[in-house]
């Protein structure tokens, strides 16, 4: 029963999952519109993060778990490099980053509901806890809806930020990049059965790492802008 109960879990989480997707690509071509870059390229480009972000996020689940599943890690990972790829390919040379900084959090958004309906990223015992939810057999953290309501927020953060137009190119990625691994760094805490490395995850090792390599290049864009202010 427990094996059938799991299983339907999964058909139900697999179209959220689609729904996930789907927002993405739409969050995507709507900045796309918004920085004139809705044409052709950048469809193709849009379409080969999307793919290497399918198969990024299954494969680095099955090599990290040996289990099947997605990792938005894998996905994120996955999707740059076909990204990358893609525009060496077609000869584009104008960053999209920035489209992307929108697309992943509202992926996730949604995404991370289909993990709290599949039962995977499930969070640590929480019996005390008014909010906390049955799930694997006891009273757990929903950590899955944490991280669904962290992408929110970064979305929204991201949204008042670019609607302001004061920003640079690559700007927002990088500040949508450090919202992800300070909201992914401390949801870290809450999690169940997390990979440990020394005291603490392996998740928030990368998200150290992560949040060093964003603020690099969010320092280095904005000073490129403020030199070419300063020339003018």
């Amino acid at each position: 029963m427990g094996h059938l109960n799991e299983h339907l879990r999964w058909l139900i989480a697999a179209p959220v999952y689609v729904c996930a997707y789907a927002a993405a690509c739409a969050v995507f071509w709507w900045m796309a519109r918004r920085r004139g870059m809705a044409d052709e390229t950048t469809l193709r480009v849009m379409l080969a993060g999307l793919i290497g972000g399918l198969v990024g996020a299954n494969l680095v689940q099955i090599l990290a778990t040996g289990l099947p599943g997605k990792t938005i890690e894998g996905g994120i990972i996955g999707g740059w490099l076909a990204v990358e790829l893609m525009k060496r390919y077609v000869g584009m040379t104008r960053s999209t980053g920035d489209l992307f900084a929108f697309a992943i959090p509202a992926g996730e958004a949604i995404g991370r509901v289909a993990c709290f309906i599949g039962g995977c990223c499930y969070g640590k015992l929480a019996p005390t806890l008014p909010w906390a939810v049955y799930d694997h057999g006891a009273l757990r953290h929903p950590t899955q809806l944490y991280l669904s309501a962290g992408a929110l927020c970064c979305l929204g953060v991201l949204y008042v930020l670019e609607r302001r137009g004061t920003l640079p190119e690559r700007a927002l990625f990088a500040i949508g990049g450090m919202l992800f691994c300070v909201d992914r760094f401390v949801v870290e805490f809450f999690r169940a059965g997390a990979t440990m490395l020394g005291p603490i995850t392996l998740a928030q090792a990368g998200c150290l790492i992560g949040f060093a390599v964003f603020a690099v290049l969010y320092v280095r864009v904005s000073t490129a802008q403020r030199m070419l202010a300063c020339a003018a």
